[in-house]
């Protein structure tokens, strides 16, 4: 049984981790884009932001400003167990939360919609997001915080499946542009696409490819992985780059989720992660040992599963 205090002293751990350091993935996408950056105001941006993340490292301070809204995602193997249950395990995340805005610093951006009520900590009503997802073997669970921008950089539309790929292209490029031309998302970024599922599902299909993806990796499907590709290269061909001057590396990475939709539909979501990507991921063991990593590996092929029954790796075996 994992004990509750471990959950929490980890995830203060992974708080700090998230804020400022910046995972290697994206920072090698980043220093790969400051090379090959032509545009004068996109290679400063550039630069400046590399400067500040080794700055951030040395001086243990967080790597933006605005921290974004922390949030929390939650892996299960099935026989995994946590000390007073899963109620227990939510409760040490909120503290959690609340202890590394003051801890860290974060800022605390949580406010209530209406009443714009602050309890200075980051805790509110469904406030940390906690989400969930299990795999069928291991008696260990994995942390995952992600520090998200919290107001755009996102977008939804319905389309239909006569628009098909062509479609996709033109609202993917829409978003960007809109991204780039109005401010609402801070460039070059991870880009994640949702097609498919519902429209609650189709959001979080994409939030999850640009947050809980790490540059590099592809989807198992080898069509969809072209199309990752091709949109990556589509993205950075506009003429924007870094917080949308003039440039042509805006887009470090397109990562592209499914789900299964409506026979009538073909919705689509587009997210940017944010130029400070920020995430950490840690699997807790029963016996106390702690794994710390930047890869979430959430999109496993237990979690893209097509067929209904599911057979364990262990009895494929034998």
């Amino acid at each position: 049984m994992i004990p509750l205090s471990l959950v929490k002293t980890t995830a203060l751990t992974l708080m700090d981790k998230a804020a400022i350091e910046i995972p290697e993935d994206y920072l090698d996408g980043l220093k790969q884009a400051a090379e090959t950056e032509d545009g004068d105001l996109s290679s400063f941006v550039l630069k400046a932001m590399l400067e500040n993340y080794e700055a951030a490292k040395e001086d243990r301070r967080a790597m933006c400003g605005d921290t974004g809204v922390p949030r929390w995602f939650v892996k299960l193997g099935n026989d995994a167990k946590v000390e007073g249950g899963m109620c227990a395990l939510e409760t040490e995340l909120r503290r959690a939360t609340a202890e590394a805005t003051d801890s860290v610093p974060l800022r605390p951006n949580r406010v209530h919609p209406l009443w714009r009520t602050d309890h200075n900590n980051n805790v509110g009503i469904n406030a940390p997001e906690i989400e969930y997802a299990f795999e069928p073997e291991g008696d260990w669970i994995d942390l995952i915080t992600v520090h998200k921008g919290g107001l755009f950089g996102t977008d939804y539309r319905m389309l239909f499946p006569s628009d098909g790929i062509q479609g996709i292209k033109r609202f993917y490029l829409d978003s960007l542009m809109a991204f780039g031309k109005r401010g609402l998302a801070c460039q070059p970024a991870i880009i994640g696409i949702g097609l498919g599922g519902s429209k609650d599902v189709c959001m979080t299909l994409g939030k999850r490819a640009s947050t809980l993806r790490v540059v590099g990796s592809r989807n198992s499907d080898p069509r969809i992985a072209e199309m990752e590709d091709e949109f990556k290269e589509l993205g950075n061909s506009i003429g924007m780059g870094a917080m949308g001057f003039v440039g042509k590396n805006m887009v470090i990475d397109c990562n592209i989720e499914v789900g299964y939709c409506h026979t009538g539909g073909m919705p689509m979501s587009v997210h940017a992660f944010c130029l400070s990507s920020r995430r950490a991921v840690a699997r807790l063991f029963p016996d106390g040992r702690v794994e710390y990593r930047t890869d979430p590996d959430w999109f496993t092929p237990y979690q893209r599963r097509e067929t209904v029954d599911w057979t364990p790796a262990r009895e494929a075996a034998e």
